[in-house]
Formats: structure tokens, C-alpha cells, sequence
């Protein structure tokens, strides 16, 4: 049997599509689905948006997202933890918090799980800073490393227990090193 080539879908088309878990993600015109989160990813994830929360929801400076789809670009992602600044989050009529954000994240953080291709990710960053993200993380937690990748700038690879983690100057008061980062893994 001739299989006939399928029309790729547009960004529009796959909005409209029923969202999947893990969350799949539209990248120059392919649908690509997340891997279901492990274990580190996991917790790594929840302590990130609990503790950015922590710091900077009670002055309304910003305001941590675990798992939110963002579109822009072209693109459709959903970073492991999506940082906005408390003015650009959008909200509806009614002055909640909108279910769409069609705009990027200001600051991008991805934990890298097994099996997971790092170029992905590291694309999906990449994105990011391509439409006025201010700062991506690439955490890894087997190498125990993460990749900072600054806008218009070399990426810098932190794995020294002591090295603070550089952050966005909308939450220049989060204060976080290596070691810190990677205790959350210890129960």
C-alpha cells in the first residue's frame, strides 16, 4: 500500500487540536511531544516555581508558571517553568488570568529529563531569546549542571557547588547556587 504524504498541519490547526499529556509542542511546523517528566524533573520543577513564587508574587514583580503553553514566533512551546513579568501577564475581560498566553516568557527555564534531546530544548531557548526573552536556563540534572544562556551572548556552563546562578533583573532578588539548586533533589 502507497501511503500518500499528510498535509503538515498550521500553527492554527494544531492549537485547535485537544492538548495531550505530556504536552506536545508545534516547532517549524512539527508536533513534537514532551517526554512524561521523571522523577528529578519532577521536583526540580515544583521547588523552581514554588520558590521564584515565593520571592517575587507577594510585590507583584513577577510571576512563575509551571508548564504553560506560550505561542509566538511560529512557534507553540511549553517550557517546564515560564517566568512574566507581573505587567505583561496577560489577563481576560474580567481581569483573571487569561488561559492563552500568545507571548514569550521573560524568563525560560528547562529541566532536561532522559531520553529528552538537549538540542530541542536547547532550541526552544534559543527561541525564546529570539523574541525578548531575558534569560534561559538548561538545567541537567544528571550532570548536575546548568547552561545559562544569556540574550545576544556566549551560554555559560555552571557546575561548581558554589556558583550563583545568574536570574533576570526582574527577580534580581532570588539568590540561588548550584548547590542549593540540586539539594532539592535530597530527600
Amino acid at each position: 500500500m502507497v501511503q500518500l504524504p499528510t498535509k503538515p498541519l498550521t500553527l492554527e490547526e494544531f492549537l485547535k487540536l485537544p492538548e495531550t499529556k505530556p504536552a506536545s509542542e508545534y516547532i517549524n511546523g512539527q508536533i513534537i511531544q514532551k517526554p512524561m517528566p521523571q522523577g528529578k524533573h519532577s521536583r526540580l520543577r515544583c521547588q523552581l516555581f514554588s520558590y521564584i513564587n515565593a520571592l517575587v508574587k507577594p510585590q507583584k514583580i513577577a510571576l512563575a508558571f509551571p508548564e504553560l503553553r506560550c505561542t509566538f514566533g511560529g512557534h507553540s512551546i511549553v517550557p517546564d517553568v515560564a517566568v512574566f513579568a507581573w505587567e505583561r501577564i496577560p489577563v481576560d475581560a474580567n481581569g483573571d488570568v487569561a488561559n492563552v498566553f500568545e507571548t514569550h516568557p521573560d524568563w525560560t527555564i528547562e529541566i532536561l529529563s532522559p531520553d529528552q534531546s538537549q538540542t530541542k530544548v536547547t532550541g526552544n531557548i534559543l527561541h525564546c531569546l529570539k523574541y525578548s526573552t531575558s534569560l534561559g536556563w538548561l538545567i541537567d540534572p544528571d550532570e548536575k549542571s546548568v547552561l545559562v544562556y544569556p540574550p545576544k551572548q556566549q551560554p555559560e556552563l555552571l557546575q561548581a557547588e558554589e556558583e550563583i546562578l545568574p536570574v533576570p533583573n526582574l527577580v534580581s532578588n532570588l539568590q540561588l547556587t548550584v548547590e542549593q539548586l540540586f539539594a532539592w533533589l535530597k530527600l
